[in-house]
């Protein structure tokens, strides 16, 4: 899939523009604060509906406008052109494919599969639990439909569950058999793609950190050494008293933990700052490469300065291993080294909001 043209109209600091964007590497490149993450930020609410920056939309329409559209034509992995269109007024966001409205963004995501890189990527490694578990979710629901359904009957079964404690006790267990199943194949499905994940991610980190240091993702399910539902089932009731004096549901699957480990011990508390930014950024390329042996795809990929603390050594070895994408999205401070000799990109100014090819 690659994005032929995009078109931004009343998007944060850009009132209109529109741009060719045909290559295989588009790169923009302009001070900060001038429209560049706006760029890369548009290119992603068209792929999933939703910010990487923002929970509320609204914050995304230009100060003193009504609402903001997005639109853009691609080419799908038949070689056809279509459009997508994603506007958003009156607080209600409106997706259009080929004019045919999308009500479920389930839809977007098979069809737009994208993985951005940015700043915040740090949590990986130094973050709460639940940023490394979302991180693992989106992963697994990029390729697998069974798996993002899962996810979301479960959120939905352990938010009714949560309800039953603070108001109706007694319908608690209508929900535990249920939570159990749902979880049980989560939990299998999240096992496997570590399994997967570590094939990957240590060559990578010690091929690109120049070490030998041997990290691994750990999965820790807050279910562990349960295999059976009624298993599940038994432990829930076990624990109706502390769900109940905490008001919440205290074990499951939203309780699991993935840590980088290395020789025991978390690598956050060892890390130098360098070594944990490189981690974070090959979280996302391992993420990238899961995802094409996962489907035979490849993403499309956006990168928001998150190459400025690599040295030329770490950033050339780093951006050869981003070869297994369909397009990429870059974004650069003027006049900084972007690839090797030889490698072909368009190249746009950004100043203002407004976008010149170079």
């Amino acid at each position: 899939m690659k994005f032929r043209k995009v078109s931004l109209s009343n998007f944060r600091n850009i009132s209109s523009a529109s741009l060719e964007t045909d290559a295989e590497d588009i790169v923009l490149t302009g001070m900060n604060g001038q429209g560049k993450t706006n760029f890369l930020e548009a290119i992603y609410i068209l792929c999933y509906g939703s910010s990487f920056r923002t929970s509320h939309l609204k914050q995304a329409v230009m100060h003193g406008e009504e609402g903001f559209t997005l639109s853009a034509d691609f080419e799908n992995e038949y070689g056809e052109t279509e459009r997508i269109t994603t506007s958003f007024y009156e607080g209600k966001r409106k997706i259009l494919l080929d004019g045919k409205e999308i009500t479920d963004r389930k839809e977007l995501i098979y069809r737009f599969p994208c993985i951005a890189f940015t700043h915040e990527d740090i949590d990986f490694i130094k973050g709460e639990p639940d940023t490394r578990r979302r991180f693992f979710d989106q992963m697994m629901s990029l390729h697998s439909p069974l798996f993002f359904d899962n996810s979301r009957s479960y959120r939905i079964m352990l938010m009714q569950r949560n309800a039953a404690i603070k108001t109706n006790p007694s319908l608690i267990h209508l929900y535990d058999e249920r939570l159990a199943s749902i979880g049980l194949d989560i939990m299998a499905a999240r096992a496997a793609a570590i399994y997967d994940f570590n094939k990957i991610f240590p060559e990578l980190f010690r091929k690109i950190s120049g070490t030998d240091m041997e990290l691994e993702i750990k999965y820790q399910p807050s279910w562990s050494d349960m295999t059976e539902k009624d298993e599940i089932v038994s432990y829930l009731e076990s624990t109706e008293e502390r769900d109940l004096k905490m008001s919440c549901t205290t074990s499951g699957i939203h309780r699991d933990r993935f840590s980088v480990m290395y020789g025991g011990i978390p690598f956050s508390s060892i890390g130098s700052t360098g070594q944990i930014r490189l981690c974070s950024l090959l979280f996302r390329i391992s993420e990238s490469i899961y995802f094409s042996r996962m489907t035979g795809r490849k993403p499309v990929i956006l990168l928001d300065d998150v190459l400025l603390e690599l040295d030329d050594r770490k950033r050339s070895l780093l951006l050869s291993e981003l070869s297994g994408y369909s397009q990429a999205f870059y974004t650069f401070l003027p006049r900084e080294k972007y690839f090797d000799e030889g490698k072909k990109a368009d190249f746009f100014a950004v100043e203002n909001g407004r976008f010149s090819l170079i």
